[in-house]
């Protein structure tokens, strides 16, 4: 069974664009990085594989469930954090952590407390007397707290500080090498890269790829950055150039070896050959998607 499968999904809001024909995989037990720009149709993806969207066309299945016609035992068994934090104002942090647990009908004390101390949330402030980060706090804990099959985290981080940060993808890695199966849409692609396993790259509402990590760094393109240059360049196979003053920076998708004699013909000072980085990588998709 895989934790989540969707064939042909497509979701359109009469002419404007949702998303079109996605065809998703993630095996359990996966940490799959969600990744596209503003608008590339992560969040209604999301929602989609929630339930909270009716599919225009295709359908979805998570943790074996249809999400059109099982959603209320399919939702039991997830733990969501939306990337924006709606709770009730009024409500004291502990009042909140419960009310969630009681909705599952669990009892989550134990372990909200454990998540608690490690965020370092303070359960006796009200709701609306917390800053943004410690909102999302909140909302963590009340995905996390029940420990379930699959987590959907939605730009989990935004507005956390480094420490809480790097704490929130402890604990998730801890539930990931239990068993759970972790989907995470972020914009923070060195996130991505270094806490995932898997990526799936999304833009204008079109699946563009999904593989690992290591697969998506083994691209044969080479960062190129040339300092105190004197001459135009001529190169063929280059793209993504970036002038700052006499220092030129590009992508090179060629023979290494051809880059070498091209190089012979160019007066510089000095340069810098290097494999590229995932964000490098990335870019490129939405470059060829935009072409």
């Amino acid at each position: 069974m895989k934790a989540i499968e969707t064939v042909g999904l497509t979701k359109r809001y009469g002419s404007a664009r949702g998303i079109e024909q996605v065809n998703l995989c993630v095996e359990q037990g996966d940490f799959l990085g969600f990744i596209g720009p503003n608008g590339a149709g992560k969040s209604t993806t999301i929602r989609l594989l929630l339930g909270l969207l009716q599919p225009t066309e295709g359908k979805a299945t998570v943790l074996g469930y249809d999400v059109s016609k099982d959603s209320t035992k399919m939702l039991s068994q997830i733990g969501y954090l939306p990337s924006e934090i709606n709770l009730y104002g009024r409500m004291k942090v502990k009042d909140v952590i419960k009310f969630s647990a009681n909705l599952r009908n669990m009892d989550c004390t134990q372990e909200a407390a454990r998540l608690c101390e490690r965020l370092q949330l303070d359960t006796e402030r009200k709701i609306n007397e917390l800053s943004l980060g410690n909102r999302k706090k909140v909302g963590m804990v009340c995905a996390l707290q029940h420990k379930p099959a699959l987590y959907i985290m939605d730009e989990p981080t935004s507005g956390l500080d480094p420490l809480m940060q790097r704490e929130f993808y402890q604990i998730m890695q801890e539930r990931n090498n239990e068993g759970a199966t972790v989907f995470l849409s972020s914009h923070a692609l060195s996130e991505v890269e270094k806490h995932c396993t898997h990526a799936a790259v999304i833009s204008n509402g079109r699946l563009l790829a999904c593989d690992s990590i290591e697969h998506f760094g083994h691209t044969g393109a080479k960062q190129v950055c040339l300092r105190g240059v004197r001459s135009p360049l001529c190169f063929e196979h280059i793209y993504d150039v970036k002038t700052d003053g006499s220092t030129v920076s590009f992508l090179y998708r060629g023979n290494v070896n051809q880059l070498l004699l091209e190089l012979r013909n160019c007066q510089f000072d000095d340069l810098t050959i290097s494999d590229t980085d995932l964000e490098d990588v990335f870019i490129q998709f939405y470059q060829k998607e935009d072409e």
